[in-house]
């Protein structure tokens, strides 16, 4: 099957795919890649510039929340230590 990737993605030594598989990139910064890469070069660059923000808004969203997922509970200090009743290596026999 012989099919050719559009002009706007071939500009450059890379292809845009090739170069976000090469980075590892996600979903989401992968089509704001794209996006950024064909915007001046295909339709209208307002779209494709707004279509990469959306992408990588929807990405901040995912990180932030899955770092205040992990984060720890306001009231709790890792500087804390539980002081437990009995000895730890002898809870472990």
């Amino acid at each position: 099957m012989d099919i050719t990737s559009p002009s706007y993605y071939n500009r450059g030594n890379i292809q845009v795919w090739d170069f976000i598989r090469d980075q590892d990139l996600n979903y989401h910064l992968g089509c704001a890649v794209k996006y950024i890469c064909r915007a001046g070069h295909k339709d209208d660059i307002k779209q494709d510039l707004t279509k990469a923000i959306h992408y990588l808004e929807n990405e901040l969203l995912n990180v932030t929340a899955q770092q205040s997922s992990n984060s720890v509970p306001p009231g709790v200090r890792y500087t804390e230590r539980l002081e437990l009743p009995y000895d730890a290596e002898e809870f472990d026999r």
